[in-house]
């Protein structure tokens, strides 16, 4: 279809293209409407380009809410710019130029896919659509059945076109995708039986098998790695990650030449297999405490949320009562006003309502004031609790590390004792080994020997020295935050209810105001009721 286009001027999609798609495909009042006040992009939920010599897709990332987009029938050679459009559920593409299926990552919500019609040889680049039920990519340039394949991994595929395709050539066609596809209802617009999908089952079994082998371990590792993911965004969480273990160890030898030289000298290996061995437990240690530190936060931050909770449930029951009380009270007394036999009586029963309204304001802005103040305590003694528990946390971590420390100065210590005495050795030429090349550059004489062990003791305290600082950044960081964050959320909360009591009083305040005089037809009050 799209070939019909090849002598028209290519269009761009912009806004004039994109008005005037919206006007045609609602009805002709809402048109009119959208010509005097203008189109808000975002309220658009389904979208029609179709038959407007589209050469390229752009301009639609102001679509954020679509679910429903037609492309189909233009001369688009590219998938592009869709990025945005994350709530799209069905896309049509079809009869374009496109060559490459690409650009479809971020819409994961897409359940009908067509790409009909193009000129498209592999089946690929798709891994996020797992919401993918409909694919119809008939008449594209499809060459081999091994395609299919890639499909397996969409489970909830249900309906499937090829029709068109050299593939389906082959005389195995239909065998070989009912057996790769095995929970697919329709193919190629008829649904498949199960006498074809035993069949096709039998005589694909020896293929299938190693596949289905295959894929469980594939799904097996997959879910392994996603088990440690989380694992160790729990344990980002608590400040300690890679500390269940040697990887800081690892860290402090991993930059550090001088220690790969000096691990030759006599007696060195031995002195760090037992360093090693002591920094790992103390990483350990620290590694423990702080899960169970990051237990204790978030059983106190649970705590001031579940009382925050019910002292906001109780002003809300409270609240109810007052304006259920304050209903109850005027019922009769809007029935007199509307029914009053003079004037006067009806301006009286008026005063009394109106000073019912100003009670009911100050008692709602009262309870208000009191539950905000209990809140501000609460808040109060929330900041202070995690003041406590950051501060001992961090004084605590500031201990283990120093441990660490401690260490690595023993360490650096005995190191540097071992290497003066292989250095006397070697001046005496008592050494019982041959060392490197390099190594024995390191044993001229006693600056350079003493050179090499301070650098890789420096670099080692560098290494404890930036964990140490990570582990304090986060952790107050996390206090600010979590502080903050209760102080905004009651601010926020305190005058959205404030605005919510003046918009009520104001209300009961106009209703009031429009009530007719007595003799009037008229509507009254509706807000707290009428009696019969």
């Amino acid at each position: 279809m799209s070939e019909l286009y090849n002598n028209i001027e290519p269009n761009v999609i912009d806004d004039e293209m994109l008005q005037k798609a919206i006007e045609e495909q609602r009805p002709e009042h809402i048109g009119k409407l959208a010509k005097r006040t203008g189109i808000n992009f975002k309220d658009v939920t389904e979208l029609e380009l179709s038959f407007r010599n589209i050469l390229q897709i752009d301009n639609l990332w102001q679509f954020e809410n679509l679910t429903k987009l037609q492309l189909n029938n233009n001369i688009i050679e590219k998938i592009e710019a869709l990025e945005s459009l994350v709530h799209l559920v069905w896309l049509d593409l079809s009869f374009n130029n496109i060559e490459v299926i690409e650009g479809l990552d971020t819409l994961i919500k897409l359940q009908d896919l067509t790409l009909f019609s193009n000129r498209i040889s592999k089946i690929g680049h798709m891994d996020t659509l797992q919401e993918l039920q409909i694919f119809s990519i008939g008449k594209n340039n499809l060459t081999t059945l091994k395609d299919v394949i890639y499909l397996r991994r969409f489970k909830k595929l249900r309906t499937l076109n090829l029709r068109g395709n050299p593939l389906c050539d082959d005389e195995q066609y239909m065998l070989f995708v009912v057996a790769h596809l095995p929970d697919l209802v329709y193919l190629d617009y008829k649904r498949v039986s199960d006498t074809t999908r035993e069949v096709a089952v039998l005589k694909y079994q020896d293929l299938i098998e190693p596949l289905e082998r295959e894929e469980a371990q594939a799904l097996a590792q997959l879910e392994e790695e996603l088990a440690k993911q989380k694992e160790l965004e729990y344990h980002k969480a608590a400040f300690v990650e890679y500390l269940n273990g040697s990887f800081l160890f690892d860290s402090m030898y991993a930059e550090d030449t001088e220690a790969a030289k000096l691990a030759y000298l006599p007696g060195v290996d031995d002195l760090q297999q037992a360093y090693r061995k002591e920094f790992v437990s103390a990483c350990e240690n620290l590694f423990n405490y702080g899960l169970k530190e990051h237990e204790k936060r978030e059983a106190e931050v649970s705590d001031f949320y579940e009382s925050l909770h019910e002292a906001l449930t109780a002003n809300q029951q409270e609240g109810r009562k007052l304006i259920l009380d304050f209903e109850n009270r005027n019922k009769r007394r809007l029935y007199e006003i509307r029914n009053a036999s003079s004037y006067d009586i009806a301006e009286s029963k008026r005063a009394e309502y109106k000073e019912d309204i100003l009670q009911l304001s100050d008692a709602l802005m009262t309870l208000e004031m009191l539950t905000a103040d209990q809140l501000e305590e609460l808040i109060e003694d929330f900041k202070g609790n995690i003041a406590v528990i950051a501060s001992t946390f961090i004084e605590n971590v500031k201990g283990m590390i120093t441990q660490c420390r401690d260490l690595e100065n023993r360490h650096h210590e005995e190191l540097l004792e071992i290497s003066i005495t292989t250095l006397e050795k070697s001046v005496k030429n008592e050494l019982d080994e041959d060392l490197p090349a390099d190594v024995q550059m390191l044993l001229v004489d006693k600056n350079t020997i003493v050179n090499a062990v301070n650098t890789s003791h420096g670099i080692h305290l560098l290494k404890i020295d930036k964990r140490e600082s990570d582990i304090l950044s986060n952790t107050y960081r996390w206090q600010t935050s979590v502080t903050e964050k209760a102080v905004q959320n009651e601010i926020n909360r305190n005058r959205e209810r404030v605005g919510e009591i003046i918009q009520y009083i104001d209300n009961l305040q106009e209703e009031l105001d429009n009530l007719r005089d007595p003799g009037d037809d008229g509507v009254g009050l509706t807000q707290a009721g009428q009696l019969p």
